[in-house]
């Protein structure tokens, strides 16, 4: 059956994939299993479900995998009112003669995934790009640790994430648009409140809704005390020292659309990916624990299963003359087209830098953080790494962090506390 003809009918995969697809075990014809890990010592077995660079980690650098179950209640892999909206609006969406996903009727895009099911790269690329995180507005608090070849930490930093979209909109009024605002696509701001000297620094994006425009770029710097405007194409660069994160990288689609190009499928497949487990209820702040590199601080510990089918879109940084980066390839799950993976090559088209990211249900038995009435669904922690320098950059959501900052999800709130020029001015005063 169509994958989302199964999914319409009860929100579960089973009749989309045979059941080698379904279970690890049947995959692996019982060499592995639920529970077990994956490391040096087996890594061969399963070279086929990894990105290159995951590969390499495992295979040299010391890190571990944890094998859980396939979920297949799709319900549980994206936000609730997401995945509702894109079943309720499944065959609305287009592309208009700029190339921007419109209605039928021209209007911008309505709320969940306007092109569920497809394999088409551009199709896959747009619908990441419109909606990152899937929810109308959030506020990650985020750790960042940044990590040295020689595997101790060289920055150790405290920040928060904030996100809004003023199209789209499921979850908070006015839905689907907040008026007079139909023609930006998000609004965007990370901050950092610790360590001391980067305290206050703070960058805003304001994202147009046409995807050929790259956003507004402003930022707090605490040295001038005042807004600057940045050079809003200069997305190849950390936003702090010691950091391999750029503004490119986030969630596999940090610059607009239309900046890239030559989108094309290049492969499809099963993977191993962290779709589901990332969550660590146990620790009053989510926090994780690491493993594996030089000192055993570098990697994650990271839980993963077999996604049945992923779809490999490549693309080229057609906008950016002096971009470090030939190409990129995302790892999209098939069922949800979320991002899996990405890896960047360099110019001469070697592996350059990977955005390896792990998601959650934020429920764990009893335990809930809830996000309405149903349990909050989001990224748990993410791994950016310079293959070539060695050098790593750990991201992890957190309950809170300095300043009173807490995750926050669907909080009409957030715009004004955090995605205004005068809030940057005032969160870099606090």
């Amino acid at each position: 059956m169509p994958l989302w003809d199964a999914i319409a009918q009860n929100g579960e995969i089973t009749r989309a994939y045979p059941d080698e697809l379904l279970s690890i075990e049947a995959y692996t014809k019982g060499r592995l299993k639920p529970g077990d890990q994956i490391d040096a010592s087996n890594v061969e077995s399963v070279k086929d479900l990894l990105e290159p660079i995951k590969y390499a980690q495992i295979a040299t650098l010391g890190r571990r995998l944890t094998l859980a179950p396939t979920t297949i209640d799709i319900m549980r892999l994206s936000p609730w009112e997401y995945l509702e909206a894109t079943v309720r609006h499944r065959g609305q969406a287009m592309f208009d003669a700029r190339g921007n996903v419109v209605t039928r009727e021209g209007k911008p895009w309505i709320g969940g995934h306007p092109f569920p099911g497809s394999a088409n790269a551009l199709e896959l690329m747009a619908g990441l790009t419109l909606s990152w995180g899937r929810h109308d507005a959030s506020l990650y608090a985020i750790k960042e640790v940044d990590i040295d070849p020689a595997g101790e930490p060289a920055f150790d930093y405290q920040c928060a994430w904030a996100e809004m979209s003023p199209i789209g909109r499921v979850s908070i009024e006015p839905k689907p648009y907040w008026p007079g605002h139909e023609d930006k696509l998000r609004f965007q701001t990370v901050f950092f409140v610790a360590p001391d000297g980067v305290r206050g620094t703070s960058y805003l994006n304001v994202w147009a809704y046409d995807q050929h425009q790259f956003p507004d770029l402003y930022g707090y710097l605490p040295a001038f005390k005042r807004i600057r405007q940045f050079p809003t194409d200069q997305r190849f660069e950390p936003l702090v020292p010691g950091s391999t994160l750029y503004l490119s990288d986030a969630w596999a689609a940090g610059d607009p659309l239309y900046t890239w190009g030559n989108y094309r499928v290049v492969g499809r497949g099963p993977m191993l990916a962290a779709v589901s487990g990332g969550w660590n209820a146990s620790h009053p702040n989510w926090e994780h624990g690491t493993h594996g590199g030089p000192k055993g601080k570098t990697f994650w510990d990271t839980t993963v299963e077999l996604v049945p089918e992923a779809i490999i879109v490549e693309a080229e940084p057609t906008g950016f003359p002096r971009a470090p980066v030939s190409k990129k390839r995302v790892w999209f799950d098939a069922r949800t087209q979320l991002p899996i993976a990405m890896v960047s090559y360099d110019r001469r088209g070697q592996p350059y830098r990977s955005f390896d990211g792990a998601y959650a249900l934020y429920q764990d038995g009893d335990r809930a953080f809830m996000d309405g009435k149903h349990p909050y669904w989001s990224w748990a922690h993410v791994h950016a790494f310079d293959i070539q320098t060695g050098r790593m950059t750990r991201l992890e959501q957190v309950r809170s962090v300095s300043g009173g900052h807490r995750t926050s999800v669907n909080d009409a709130g957030i715009y004004d506390r955090y995605l205004t020029n005068a809030a940057l001015m005032r969160l870099g005063a606090a």
